[in-house]
C-alpha cells in the first residue's frame, strides 16, 4: 500500500498490486500489518478527507460501519437521508481515496452481493472474510 499523510492527517491510502504492505512507516504500517494478519481492527488515525461535501458526508458514514459488518448502498443512502440515492452513494464510495481505513469494502449490493471495488472484487471478498474471522488465502 502507498500512503500520503499531510499536515492534517492521512489523505490517501491505496493498494499497490502485489504488495499489501504499507509504505507509510511508523504506526500506520504496524497497524495495517496487524490488520492484514487478522490481529486487530483498523487504526484510529487523523484523516484529511478531501472531496465534495457529499463525498465527505458519505465517507464519514463509511467510518461508522462497525468492523466485520456490512451495509448496502441503499441502506447507506437511507442512513444519510438521500431518497433513491443508492447510485449517488455508490459513486461517492467509489471515489474514496483512503482504502481500508475508510472501509468502502463493507458496502454491498441490494441483495448482499459483492459490487464494485476499485481494487477488485477478489480483494473486497478477502477483506470481508478477514474481518469476519474467516481464514482466507486470497491475496490482498
Amino acid at each position: 500500500m502507498e500512503a500520503h499523510i499531510g499536515s492534517r492527517g492521512l489523505r490517501r491510502l491505496v493498494f499497490l498490486d502485489g504488495r499489501p504492505e504499507a509504505e507509510a512507516g511508523g504506526e500506520l504500517s504496524a497497524a495495517l500489518s496487524a490488520y492484514f494478519h487478522g490481529e486487530g481492527s483498523l487504526p484510529d488515525i487523523p484523516l484529511d478527507l478531501a472531496g465534495t461535501p457529499f463525498q465527505v458526508k458519505v465517507w464519514r458514514a463509511l467510518l461508522e460501519i462497525p468492523f466485520g459488518q456490512t451495509v448496502t448502498y441503499g441502506g447507506l443512502a437511507r442512513r444519510l437521508g438521500v431518497k433513491r440515492g443508492a447510485r449517488a452513494v455508490g459513486l461517492a464510495v467509489g471515489q474514496n481515496p483512503i482504502a481500508i481505513i475508510v472501509p468502502c469494502h463493507r458496502v454491498l449490493g441490494s441483495e448482499g452481493e459483492l459490487r464494485g471495488y476499485a481494487y477488485g472484487l477478489q480483494r473486497k471478498k478477502a477483506l470481508l472474510a478477514l474481518e469476519s474471522g474467516q481464514p482466507t488465502l486470497l491475496g490482498l
